[in-house]
């Protein structure tokens, strides 16, 4: 075998990722362990936001259509009952009833009307502000993940070139069989913080996008169910103007 070929095949054999793994330093290694736990936190959670936003999106949509025709505003429908309570649209419906038959005993006066829609309106908002920012948790450790792991994938390449060179001077050798592993080593870091990277900070603006349109969802239902309390309410305001009448 030619020394070209010798070379090759412990090329071949040294740079496998394992391998890379197993002949950095321990703060290369550390470094590795770092980005690969980053990496797969990070696709946990963009799992879970993922299939979370994509079942409310979907069960948004059949209970919206569920009371389409007719929207109460004195107590919840069946649909939104039998759903889960833990779903942010049956949330902002049940907090909007709730606040609505409390004041049953203060509507009388316009003024009274009045101040009753805007209770019901900040309830509302209330409670679609609560649910986004349960929705929001651990979504800036996806931006973290994004700004922070080529850095230190940066830090380990460093590092790891650093020992190339020592490991260099120290065998007075520069042949591509020294000089490659480490380098190799070194960039693997850099290639895993990339990894680590890029679906962090596809995904974060993804599911921010998709929690967004989810906002403005229920926002428009809000506005919604304050329309018909409104039309509820006028009609019971004529209603008790003809009695005072």
């Amino acid at each position: 075998m030619s020394d070209a070929s010798a070379v090759s095949a412990a090329l071949s054999h040294s740079l496998t990722p394992v391998e890379l793994f197993l002949q950095a330093d321990s703060i290369v290694k550390t470094v590795i362990v770092l980005l690969i736990l980053a990496s797969a936190w990070g696709w946990t959670v963009i799992a879970e936001k993922l299939i979370r936003l994509g079942v409310l999106h979907r069960r948004a949509a059949r209970l919206i259509d569920s009371v389409q025709k007719e929207l109460p505003v004195a107590d919840l429908p069946a649909s939104f009952d039998a759903a889960s309570p833990e779903d942010p649209l049956v949330q902002v419906y049940r907090a909007m009833v709730d606040e609505n038959a409390r004041s049953s005993d203060l509507q009388h006066s316009e003024t009274q009307r009045d101040a009753l829609q805007e209770r019901v309106h900040r309830v509302g908002q209330l409670a679609a502000a609560n649910a986004i920012d349960h929705l929001h948790a651990r979504l800036q450790g996806l931006a973290t993940i994004g700004a922070v792991a080529p850095f230190v994938g940066l830090f380990g390449t460093v590092w790891g070139i650093m020992n190339s060179f020592q490991g260099i001077a120290a065998s007075n050798n520069t042949s591509l069989a020294v000089v490659a592993p480490g380098i190799a080593e070194a960039l693997f870091a850099t290639a895993l913080g990339l990894v680590a990277a890029i679906p962090a900070v596809i995904f974060y603006n993804r599911i921010s996008g998709d929690i967004g349109a989810y906002g403005k969802r229920l926002n428009s239902f809000i506005g919604v169910f304050e329309v018909e309390l409104s039309r509820q309410l006028s009609r019971k305001g004529d209603r008790n103007g003809l009695r005072a009448a």
